[in-house]
């Protein structure tokens, strides 16, 4: 599946120029200047909707040389390749920052992505993705440790999230096998073996925390930040599965004032564009509420937005599959579960869920609900854990009290 197209035909519009090494950072073309703009019309509304997401005033990200990169990731070798997509490849390394402590000769573990030469729309995604992260801070983003722009070459280096993307989780394991851990890594899972299923619980708190990103960019900062690319593969887990959005090259500043939407040329990935946007260019808020919806639902199915490989043409669209659910979710929402599941999930739950993504993706988008809505739903979702041991218990009560009625 391709990381993401457009729909319009015409040519790119003028991009502003990326620095090269030699730039300072006062250059009106640097990532840092670009971040202390954008940060300048950021606002944070202090009104409490980000709560936990700290300050959104800009942040130091460190700025690396090509030659740093290249050692530490042993010439950008195969052997500490961590994926790929139509973005560049992704490695990861390990780097001696400042505030490292020197003592016990320890470098921090980061994942770089190396960009794709001569694009330019990466130069451009570039540039926004490190303003953005300078700019915003949440602990459901991905941090940016630093950048490098030398020569042809654009890099980003993030802190490194060692469970991957909920894409590796949630449907088929990777073929490709980590890099044995360094000290001080932790227990890192093996790309070599298929993966466990994502319990319950585990989605449910998943979905809780891309919600909290997205009601911080929505929110939390004015204007608001439309991430416009929310999709499984950008959804980067922590070591206890704390989803963090990655990859906001995307990312636009969204409506001020009286304005409604952005007119902007249609981004992004096949499945997950809110049809309002792909068929006028109008993005909202409302845009990532319907992406999100399409994350909820692959969520409790466990099946792709789009899978062309499906044998059912029928299928092969997540919403088409789903529809007749969606459609009358109340009797129906069971015939939406994850097999993987087996059937180790919250009844009641489920449905509410299933509710949630389903007033998500509706077609108008001033009907859809603001991610502060779906966070408190799914709050209360959360607070309905999945708990084997209560429920076999509870099973095992309702066999006695069928049996004591025979008798």
């Amino acid at each position: 599946m391709p990381r993401c197209f457009s729909w319009a035909a015409h040519r790119l519009p003028s991009l502003p120029c990326v620095p090269c090494a030699g730039d300072a950072p006062s250059s009106p073309c640097s990532p840092c200047s670009h971040a202390a703009q954008t940060s300048m019309s950021l606002r944070h509304r202090g009104d409490g909707s980000g709560s936990g997401s700290g300050s959104v005033a800009g942040r130091t990200a460190r700025k690396f040389t090509l030659e740093q990169l290249s050692a530490a990731t042993d010439g950008f070798a195969a052997s500490n390749l961590l994926g790929q997509g139509g973005f560049g490849r992704v490695y990861r390394c390990h780097l001696r920052l400042e505030d490292d402590d020197e003592e016990d000769g320890a470098a921090t573990a980061v994942a770089v992505k190396q960009l794709c030469r001569g694009g330019a729309q990466g130069s451009h995604e570039f540039v926004v993705e490190c303003a953005m992260l300078m700019t915003l801070r949440h602990p459901n983003l991905v941090g940016l440790v630093g950048y490098c722009a030398q020569a042809q070459e654009r890099l980003l280096v993030y802190e490194f999230l060692p469970r991957g993307s909920l894409d590796d989780h949630l449907f088929l394991p990777l073929p490709l096998p980590l890099p044995a851990p360094a000290p001080g890594d932790g227990d890192l899972i093996s790309r070599s073996r298929p993966r466990p299923p994502l319990e319950w619980n585990t989605r449910v708190g998943i979905a809780h925390g891309a919600s909290r990103a997205l009601r911080y960019l929505h929110e939390a900062v004015s204007p608001p930040v439309i991430y416009r690319d929310l999709k499984p593969s950008n959804i980067l887990l922590a070591d206890d599965f704390t989803p963090k959005l990655s990859d906001l090259g995307l990312a636009r500043i969204g409506p001020a004032g009286d304005d409604t939407h952005v007119s902007t040329r249609v981004m992004g990935t096949f499945g997950y564009c809110a049809p309002d946007y792909a068929l006028t260019g109008r993005l909202t808020v409302k845009s990532d509420v319907y992406s999100f919806g399409v994350v909820l639902l692959e969520l409790i199915t466990g099946r792709r937005a789009f899978d062309p490989d499906a044998g059912d043409p029928d299928e092969r669209r997540l919403l088409d599959w789903a529809r007749p659910y969606l459609a009358d979710v109340r009797k129906m929402y069971g015939r939406l579960a994850d097999p993987a599941l087996r059937g180790r999930f919250p009844r009641r739950a489920l449905y509410q869920l299933a509710v949630v993504a389903s007033l998500c993706l509706h077609d108008r988008p001033n009907l859809r609900p603001t991610m502060s809505d779906v966070t408190r739903a799914i709050d209360h979702v959360a607070s309905q854990p999945w708990q084997p041991a209560s429920a076999s218990a509870g099973a095992g009560a309702a066999h006695h009290r069928a049996k004591s009625c025979q008798m």
